[in-house]
């Protein structure tokens, strides 16, 4: 397993801390419509501060582009964060996210102290990872936390180049527990270990699905992607999403399973509308025989007691993609019957970020499951084998 430090192994009291969270929460008029993200990564602040460090808080929020925009302040945060915490998060407000306001505060702090710094995004080399950048973030600390897991896949000042300059990195709470269940599940498996690949694009999903014809037992395929695949062996599919690019990709896949006993499930049925909404005729039909004019929107109810009868002995079970576009209610039985069978299953469920956590989530089905990452590309690039940088960044054990 990803040997890495946490912040189990360090001794912070009276030491400076910077930690970098994932605080890119959703706001709309400067209210914060969802607070997982903050709730997640209350363990590892709460362990500082018990621990007497002086911590230090630092996240980005959504795309500002290397400027300071009001609309993307971490303001918000640092208020509602001071609530969860029950102690006063000190907001840092510098448009260059070091300046005199965070040095001052900084200097300031007692041991158990928090402050929060403005996003990290205002800089532009923030995303460059250029070193300016990461030596004033370390000139603010003796200890650097990555506890953001929602950005390990990217090489950034506030994740991996602050590093360079800090003799201490250590993971988090959450990214320990990301590593342990992504990594585990992918490398040293309880088998049958079943994968459940739904979403739009075999395209984004590539490595994915060549990643774990080589490790798992049963590989599920749902959701747009399914077309190509359909097609590729000859089906008839209307209207519905094709990647042409992709035909003679999707038959090496079906052979390399074959090749490596890998039980290959595709949809046998679908629902299929005549036009892309809510409201549209729909029919099931057989997944191989869609009618000119007509798009397959979700999987049939012949495929979804296929799909949870798969999941039913598995020990294992990761799922990435919904089955179907389950932002419409008509066509979000097949995600719903994913959802159910997961939280039915003795496995360790691992939903993989993005659109199935939030799939998840909606459906209620969210706390039966294992575990949920909190990062959708991230936990991609885990799934893909890659290293991700700001997991490689942190000190070995």
């Amino acid at each position: 397993m990803l040997n890495k430090k946490t912040v189990d192994d360090i001794n912070v009291k009276g030491k400076r801390v910077l930690v970098r969270c994932d605080f890119n929460v959703p706001l709309i008029d400067g209210k914060i419509t969802d607070e997982n993200r903050l709730v997640a990564a209350l363990p590892t602040i709460k362990k500082l501060i018990n621990d007497g460090g002086k911590v230090i808080l630092c996240s980005h929020l959504g795309k500002p582009k290397g400027e300071a925009k009001k609309d993307l302040s971490l303001a918000p945060v640092a208020a509602r964060l001071s609530e969860l915490l029950g102690q006063e998060v000190v907001f840092a407000a510098d448009d260059n996210v070091v300046g005199e306001h965070a040095k001052e505060a900084v200097a300031n702090m007692k041991d158990g102290d928090v402050v929060l710094l403005e996003n990290t995004r205002f800089r532009p080399e923030e995303t460059k990872n250029e070193d300016a950048f990461s030596k004033d973030l370390a000139s603010l600390c003796d200890i650097f936390v990555n506890d953001a897991f929602g950005t390990a896949h990217r090489a950034h000042c506030s994740n991996v180049g602050v590093t360079k300059f800090v003799d201490t990195a250590v993971v988090g709470y959450l990214m320990e527990k990301e590593i342990a269940f992504l990594g585990n599940a992918v490398n040293d498996p309880k088998r049958p270990f079943v994968a459940i690949l739904g979403g739009a694009k075999v395209s984004s999903k590539i490595s994915v699905i060549e990643n774990l014809l080589d490790k798992v037992d049963t590989l599920i395929i749902g959701g747009g992607m399914m077309f190509t695949f359909i097609k590729a062996m000859g089906g008839q599919i209307g209207k519905s999403l094709l990647e042409e690019d992709y035909l003679d990709y999707a038959l090496k896949m079906i052979d390399k399973a074959k090749e490596k006993n890998v039980n290959l499930l595709l949809p046998v049925d679908v629902v299929i509308a005549d036009d892309f909404s809510n409201d549209a005729n729909r029919q099931t039909v057989k997944a191989d025989a869609i009618p000119d004019g007509w798009m397959g929107l979700d999987i049939g109810p012949e495929t979804e007691k296929i799909f949870a009868d798969a999941v039913k002995d598995a020990k294992t079970v990761v799922w990435n993609g919904p089955m179907g576009t389950f932002e419409m209610p008509n066509f979000a039985s097949g995600t719903k019957a994913v959802a159910k069978a997961l939280a039915n299953t003795d496995a360790t469920t691992i939903i993989g970020g993005g659109d199935s956590a939030a799939a998840v989530n909606q459906l209620g089905f969210g706390d039966k499951m294992t575990h949920i990452s909190t990062g959708g590309g991230a936990s991609l690039e885990f799934l893909e084998g890659k290293e991700l940088p700001g997991v490689a960044a942190a000190n070995n054990k």
